[in-house]
């Protein structure tokens, strides 16, 4: 059983994915951005897409839905049980530690409520591999639109329980600009320093900073970090409650 990842630009700052199983020929698109960005992708591997795996019901990750379902008629779409009846065309509802399946391949459901009510994340454990939606940023977090605060705070802590090899993608281009931002709250932080010049580095050569991965997150992502004494400091909330601090943070990125 060989799983194969293939991530591709689209829209303006979306990247879509590609999730392949070699042993059945089964393809899933995670979230659908764009049609013939999928389309050109899937072509470009000579694959056939099976399914698509909807994290949450925002339009630049579902507005492909139709276009991807002309070309496939068979495509099975999965969604969040919570988020279904805004999506439409949902073959497939999901909820907490559901499984689903692309051929061989199985992928655990993990609620993460916050950037929308009922979004969803999709685990491959067994090839260590998280599609985090729009919940985990690279060196950010999505903004909270349908939540508290700190529903979204609990969301990205249990993201930090997955095992630190875990391989995260994303669906956006953002991480300069978090870079950016995360280097005015964690400011000693000499990781995230060399981080960021990575990450300028390459979008100045026009490549993609994605994957990243769990390990560099929870050593780099301000977000993930709240509860460090050095974050706290800089923000001038020593020893808050970390949701408290993650609250501040999120707010002084929304102004960023």
């Amino acid at each position: 059983m060989t799983a194969h990842f293939v991530q591709f630009p689209c829209l303006v700052d979306n990247y879509g994915v590609l999730v392949h199983d070699s042993a059945t020929g089964a393809t899933a698109s995670i979230d659908a951005p764009d049609a013939e960005a999928v389309l050109a992708a899937l072509d470009a591997q000579g694959w056939t897409l099976t399914d698509i795996l909807v994290t949450h019901h925002h339009a630049d990750h579902v507005q492909g839905i139709r276009g991807l379902k002309a070309r496939f008629p068979d495509v099975r779409v999965v969604a969040p049980a919570k988020e279904a009846a805004k999506i439409g065309g949902v073959d497939l509802t999901v909820n907490e530690l559901d499984t689903v399946r692309v051929g061989e391949l199985a992928a655990k459901v993990i609620e993460t409520p916050g950037h929308t009510a009922g979004h969803i994340v999709y685990w491959f454990e067994a090839q260590d591999t998280l599609f985090a939606g729009d919940t985990l940023f690279a060196l950010g977090c999505g903004r909270v639109l349908e939540t508290p605060l700190d529903t979204m705070y609990d969301s990205l802590m249990k993201l930090t329980h997955l095992p630190l090899e875990t391989n995260i993608y994303a669906g956006h281009e953002y991480t300069v600009s978090n870079a950016r931002f995360a280097l005015t709250v964690d400011p000693t932080n000499v990781v995230l320093k060399e981080r960021a010049a990575q990450v300028e580095a390459l979008r100045a050569e026009g490549k993609p900073t994605l994957p990243t991965t769990l390990a560099i997150e929870l050593a780099t992502n301000p977000f993930l970090r709240a509860d460090n004494p050095d974050v706290q400091t800089a923000v001038g909330m020593a020893g808050a409650d970390p949701a408290a601090v993650f609250a501040d943070l999120r707010e002084r990125k929304n102004k960023a």
